[in-house]
């Protein structure tokens, strides 16, 4: 089989890249097509020497740090792309992946990090956040995003198969194309995420890409009022004045860190907090990886990477409103349960979203779409 891959921009090595680089393990002949590409060469190891082919979009003014600005584009930028050569077509998506034309005889699996959450159920906060809630641009940004929806919805039509990254994501591709989808988490890198051969040491860790949903700045400032306990803080981003406008001195803000020092934090750490609702969430299962339980909000996909309910293999805390005074009382519980709440038993759950269990259930999900295409493409003969 001709296989292409679609993902929809490859900007940064985050978690949906992650997805794609395991995707690339199993169809390693694959073409693969993107919306836009400015990885810097030194950070493209993931694509195993597959050279993305982009859109247009590529050569826009200013597209490397504005590309989220031609978001109207995505759409007939993404459509653009000639598939028809190819049996299967693999989709990675989250914005506009999935909207790539097929035929009757093509086979279109879409693993699914999320419907276009900025143009449905957090459309309200997206446009807060970008300060285009009033307006006439408030007015435009809204008539886009409708179009995008409109789009959004007629495309699911063109996916043979959905794939899911969690539980939550597929109630969201329930609710919003009607449609049903298998559930595959993502993948975890177990291997290099594992218990430290030190002690714990007496400090909280949060980090994250510092951008609005990600609550950081909330985080450090929970941690402002209980001046007797420790915060440390990884990462980089726009969010990055604001959290360190609300520190005090019992919270260290280290910016961005390269990948083992965020490890060497990761195994030490008293417990790690997590803020956001997020789609899945890979993080918070990574400092499980190392043995640390997880203080987080109890919404999305850490309702399923974080056992925070009572009872045994317990690795964390949930708290319910995302306020100070919430992650308070989370920690308050933490400690009164930290004695319960073992090393291993954070490694053992999260060692069921290994790259491994990755691999192996989506190759059994791409394997069974495959004849499942193939019993209807001989009904229909």
């Amino acid at each position: 089989m001709r296989v292409a891959i679609v993902h929809d921009w490859l900007m940064v090595q985050g978690g949906a890249e992650q997805v794609l680089r395991e995707i690339i393990k199993l169809f390693p002949e694959a073409d693969l097509f993107t919306l836009v590409c400015h990885l810097p060469e030194d950070r493209r190891e993931f694509l195993s020497g597959l050279v993305p082919r982009t859109s247009f979009v590529q050569k826009l003014p200013f597209s490397k740090t504005k590309y989220r600005s031609y978001l109207a584009f995505f759409p007939i930028a993404i459509e653009q792309f000639d598939l028809s050569e190819y049996d299967l077509v693999i989709s990675s998506s989250y914005a506009a992946a999935k909207g790539v034309i097929t035929g009757p005889n093509q086979l279109h699996i879409s693993y699914v990090h999320s419907p276009v959450r900025f143009a449905w159920d957090l459309q309200a906060e997206y446009l807060r956040e970008s300060r285009l809630d009033s307006g006439l641009r408030s007015m435009i940004a809204r008539t886009i995003l409708h179009y995008i929806r409109m789009w959004d919805v007629r495309t699911a039509h063109g996916v043979d198969t959905f794939v899911a990254n969690s539980q939550f994501v597929a109630r969201r591709i329930q609710k919003t194309y009607g449609r049903k989808s298998d559930v595959i988490y993502p993948p975890v890198d177990t291997e290099y995420f594992r218990p430290g051969p030190g002690d714990r040491s007496d400090f909280y860790l949060a980090a994250s890409r510092m951008v609005p949903y990600k609550r950081i700045p909330m985080i450090v400032k929970a941690f402002a009022g209980m001046p007797e306990k420790r915060l440390v803080v990884i990462g980089d981003g726009p969010e990055l004045a604001n959290a360190r406008a609300v520190a005090g001195p019992n919270v260290t803000i280290m910016g961005y860190q390269p990948k083992n020092v965020l490890l060497d934090h990761m195994q030490r750490a008293r417990a790690f907090i997590f803020a956001a609702e997020e789609d899945f969430g890979i993080i918070p299962v990574e400092a499980q990886a190392c043995g640390t339980p997880v203080i987080a909000y109890g919404r999305g996909g850490s309702l399923e990477t974080v056992r925070g309910h009572d009872g045994p293999g317990r690795t964390g805390v949930y708290f319910h409103e995302q306020t100070t005074q919430s992650i308070k009382s989370a920690i308050d519980e933490f400690e009164s349960l930290a004695p319960t709440i073992t090393s291993d038993d954070c490694r053992q759950n999260a060692l069921k979203f290994s790259r491994e269990l990755f691999s192996q259930h989506f190759r059994d999900a791409v394997e069974g779409a495959i004849e499942e295409h193939n019993v209807n493409s001989t009904k229909a003969t």
